[in-house]
Protein backbone atom coordinates (compact mmCIF):
# COMPACT_ATOMS: atom_id res chain seq x y z
CA UNK A 1 0.00 0.00 0.00
CA UNK A 2 2.48 2.55 0.94
CA UNK A 3 4.83 1.17 -2.06
CA UNK A 4 5.68 3.99 -4.91
CA UNK A 5 6.77 3.62 -8.15
CA UNK A 6 9.62 4.98 -10.05
CA UNK A 7 10.13 4.94 -13.42
CA UNK A 8 12.58 3.10 -15.00
CA UNK A 9 14.87 4.70 -17.23
CA UNK A 10 15.59 3.82 -20.90
CA UNK A 11 19.66 2.56 -21.31
CA UNK A 12 21.46 5.50 -22.93
CA UNK A 13 21.56 5.90 -26.48
CA UNK A 14 17.99 3.85 -26.72
CA UNK A 15 16.04 7.40 -25.96
CA UNK A 16 17.46 8.71 -29.53
CA UNK A 17 15.28 5.89 -30.98
CA UNK A 18 18.01 4.20 -33.39
CA UNK A 19 21.40 5.46 -35.72
CA UNK A 20 21.70 8.92 -36.39
CA UNK A 21 20.70 8.26 -40.46
CA UNK A 22 17.33 6.80 -39.13
CA UNK A 23 16.84 9.79 -36.84
CA UNK A 24 18.09 12.22 -39.09
CA UNK A 25 15.34 10.75 -42.05
CA UNK A 26 12.82 10.48 -39.22
CA UNK A 27 13.26 14.24 -38.17
CA UNK A 28 13.18 15.24 -41.97
CA UNK A 29 10.04 13.55 -42.47
CA UNK A 30 7.80 14.88 -40.04
CA UNK A 31 9.80 18.17 -40.87
CA UNK A 32 8.47 17.72 -44.57
CA UNK A 33 4.77 16.93 -43.13
CA UNK A 34 4.39 19.58 -40.32
CA UNK A 35 4.92 22.22 -43.61
CA UNK A 36 2.55 20.39 -45.77
CA UNK A 37 0.18 20.37 -43.15
CA UNK A 38 0.17 24.11 -42.62
CA UNK A 39 0.53 24.91 -46.26
CA UNK A 40 -3.09 23.07 -46.43
CA UNK A 41 -4.05 25.69 -43.91
CA UNK A 42 -3.84 28.34 -45.91
CA UNK A 43 -6.54 30.97 -47.18
CA UNK A 44 -5.38 31.90 -50.69
CA UNK A 45 -6.64 35.73 -51.74
CA UNK A 46 -9.31 35.94 -54.43
CA UNK A 47 -8.50 38.17 -57.49
CA UNK A 48 -10.24 41.32 -56.33
CA UNK A 49 -8.75 41.26 -52.62
CA UNK A 50 -5.51 40.56 -54.53
CA UNK A 51 -6.16 43.55 -56.46
CA UNK A 52 -7.12 46.15 -53.29
CA UNK A 53 -3.77 44.44 -51.61
CA UNK A 54 -1.18 45.46 -54.33
CA UNK A 55 -2.94 48.72 -54.69
CA UNK A 56 -2.89 49.49 -50.39
CA UNK A 57 1.11 48.64 -50.72
CA UNK A 58 1.49 50.80 -53.56
CA UNK A 59 -0.13 54.09 -52.27
CA UNK A 60 1.53 53.54 -48.68
CA UNK A 61 4.75 52.89 -50.31
CA UNK A 62 4.29 56.34 -52.19
CA UNK A 63 2.98 58.04 -49.14
CA UNK A 64 6.00 56.90 -47.20
CA UNK A 65 8.60 57.67 -50.19
CA UNK A 66 6.97 61.26 -49.94
CA UNK A 67 7.09 61.53 -46.89
CA UNK A 68 10.58 60.45 -46.08
CA UNK A 69 11.53 62.55 -49.02
CA UNK A 70 10.08 65.98 -47.94
CA UNK A 71 12.20 65.39 -44.39
CA UNK A 72 15.50 64.69 -46.18
CA UNK A 73 15.13 68.16 -48.09
CA UNK A 74 13.66 69.83 -45.28
CA UNK A 75 16.88 68.89 -43.28
CA UNK A 76 19.00 69.30 -45.79
CA UNK A 77 18.02 73.01 -46.03
CA UNK A 78 18.38 73.42 -42.24
CA UNK A 79 21.36 71.92 -42.41
CA UNK A 80 22.50 74.55 -44.99
CA UNK A 81 20.75 77.70 -42.94
CA UNK A 82 22.64 76.28 -39.73
CA UNK A 83 26.26 75.77 -41.15
CA UNK A 84 26.12 78.44 -44.69
CA UNK A 85 27.10 76.14 -47.25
Amino acid sequence: MGQTRTPSKPAKGKESGGNPISRWVKALTLFVSQILDELRKVVRPTRNELWNYTLVVIVFVTVMMALVSGLDLGFSKLVGLVFGS
